[in-house]
């Protein structure tokens, strides 16, 4: 209780020498307590601007809050753009911990000191971020590796600090006026669930894998192989990857790989992840990518650091594939009524309303470089838009908003000229074509294939048993119910088999037509 007394002391100390005071008051009509604030705390300069004195105070609160920061820069619906825009500055600016500590925390999760499990171990760490910090290995198959280490005593830090944040939380939302519109107990609450999700570095350990799988059969992506024998909840290891970093342009132009391609595939590969697979990597800066020069994968980009990921449901990936080729094709009328039809806006909001406010937002974009237009300022009036329209702000889309940011600054950097409407529009046209034609009908039908043979069996018995229990009104109602939900389901299925049996006989019936007359001509 006296730490977490102690601990709560210093972060008031410091909201009071940066001012956070005076930004949280900033919303609000109170001059008398804007000037007693000034007068009690006049002893402390905060002519810095507000969004620069929020990430200095962060910074020197440690590494819990610095990720805080991270996290809130990401929430353009919600921050203003200037705090935002700050807080984006924020990367793996923390120190590294005692090497020593670092040992220890691998000889409990491994179970072996490090120069026992590897043939060797590089105890200076060659990276250090608020969660973690890695060191460079050898595998005693001469494998080289990356070990990952969590920070010791993170945990407990975490949850004693993210509980301060939602008491602090709570308070704002009982007396801030734009609590409602901000939602900083919401804020709170999606950092707490994103902070605990990267402390089991297991969970990003998966996340690699099943990104390194999705990408196993194809030349655009490279993810480092995770070594399951020394990986734990704390330490994870993975293949060592070697590649010049993205955001190091002529490096890469020097070694001979060719910018604008890199360009094009970075926008294929985004577009690969969000609609063919539903599963992104979500933190994509470029201190997380590398470009490969080794000659067999030479211009192939290597995603790292997989702590934090995105998932989209069907009707997620079906809703933005409309809405995104929608806009390629200014048919704003269409994400109008796909807003509406989701029920992200309200059923009462005027088409044309909408219509006319979303084309204000995405018409001046189009036919322009890269270099000329940023989608920070086009979601900046998107979200402006959304709150006119009372649109639900979707959770679920906030990370998908903060990578296409990620891939936004990628794409200034190796090609300004680079033309996105143009590059993507092909892959998502041929993407909805596979979805809504016969092909994505096959494929679904084959994912299914297994359900419809172990109900297909049962239906003689399923309808027996239904007649025979309306024919008895005193059964129990429970089991009623349940048979009849079971007869629900299989009329459902009835029904499909029945179309897709038509489908084939009217196909089959066409194609032998068109024979017929292919061969009289």
């Amino acid at each position: 209780m006296i730490l977490k007394f102690l601990r709560l002391l210093k972060i008031l100390r410091v909201a009071i020498r940066y001012g956070l005071d005076e930004i949280a008051i900033s919303g609000l009509d109170v001059p008398r307590t804007s000037r007693l604030m000034d007068v009690l705390f006049f002893w402390r300069d905060i002519s810095a601007p507000r969004g620069v004195r929020l990430r200095m105070a962060l910074e020197e609160l440690g590494p819990i809050f610095v990720k805080f920061g991270q996290v809130l820069s990401t929430r353009r619906d919600l921050i203003p753009a200037d705090i935002v825009e700050e807080l984006a500055l924020l990367q793996d600016r923390v120190p590294p911990f005692d090497s020593n500590l670092a040992i220890a925390q691998i000889e409990r999760s491994l179970g072996g000191h490090p120069d026992r499990l590897f043939a060797t171990f590089e105890r200076t760490p060659v990276a250090s971020a608020s969660i973690a910090q890695v060191h460079f290995a050898t595998l005693k198959d001469g494998k080289q590796v990356a070990v990952k280490v969590l920070r010791p005593g993170m945990r407990q830090s975490i949850d004693k600090d993210v509980a301060l944040m939602h008491l602090a939380a709570d308070v704002a939302s009982r007396l801030w006026e734009d609590a409602k519109r901000l939602k900083p107990k919401e804020v709170v609450a999606e950092f707490d669930k994103h902070l605990h999700d990267e402390l089991d570095l297991m969970r990003e350990a998966a996340n690699a894998s099943q990104l390194r799988r999705n990408f196993a059969d194809g030349n655009l992506l490279l993810v480092p192989e995770m070594f399951w024998d020394y990986c734990s909840s704390n330490v994870i290891t993975m293949e060592r990857m070697h590649g010049i970093p993205v955001s190091q342009t002529e490096r890469l132009i020097e070694a001979g790989v060719d910018l604008k391609k890199l360009s094009s595939d970075g926008v294929e590969i985004f577009f690969t992840q969000v609609f063919r697979d539903g599963f992104f990597h979500a933190d994509m800066h470029p201190g997380n990518i590398l470009v490969s020069i080794d000659p067999a994968t030479f211009g192939r980009y290597i995603a790292l650091d997989f702590g934090i990921v995105g998932t989209l449901n069907d009707f997620d990936k079906d809703y933005l594939s409309q809405n995104f080729l929608a806009f390629f094709r200014r048919d704003y009328k269409r994400v109008a009524e796909a807003h509406i039809e989701s029920g992200w806006a309200p059923k009462e909001t005027r088409v044309d309303e909408l219509e006319s406010a979303v084309r204000a937002c995405c018409e001046p974009i189009f036919d322009r470089p890269l270099k000329d237009i940023s989608f920070g300022q086009i979601l900046l009036r998107l979200f402006q838009t959304s709150r006119r329209f009372n649109v639900e702000v979707q959770p679920q889309l906030v990370l998908l908003q903060k990578t296409m940011l990620n891939i936004e600054g990628l794409g200034r950097q190796l090609d300004p000229d680079l033309d996105l409407w143009k590059t993507a529009k092909p892959y998502l046209e041929r993407w909805m074509a596979e979805q809504v034609g016969w092909q994505g009908m096959l494929e679904r039908l084959k994912a299914e294939a297994p359900r419809y043979t172990h109900v297909l069996p049962q239906l003689p018995r399923l309808v027996h048993r239904a007649l025979s229990v309306a024919s008895e009104p005193d059964h129990n109602d429970e089991l009623l119910r349940t048979l009849i939900d079971e007869q629900q389901r299989t009329n459902r299925l009835l029904s499909f088999i029945v179309y897709f049996a038509g489908a084939f006989i009217i196909g089959a019936v066409g194609l032998r037509a068109y024979m017929h007359w292919r061969g009289v001509m």
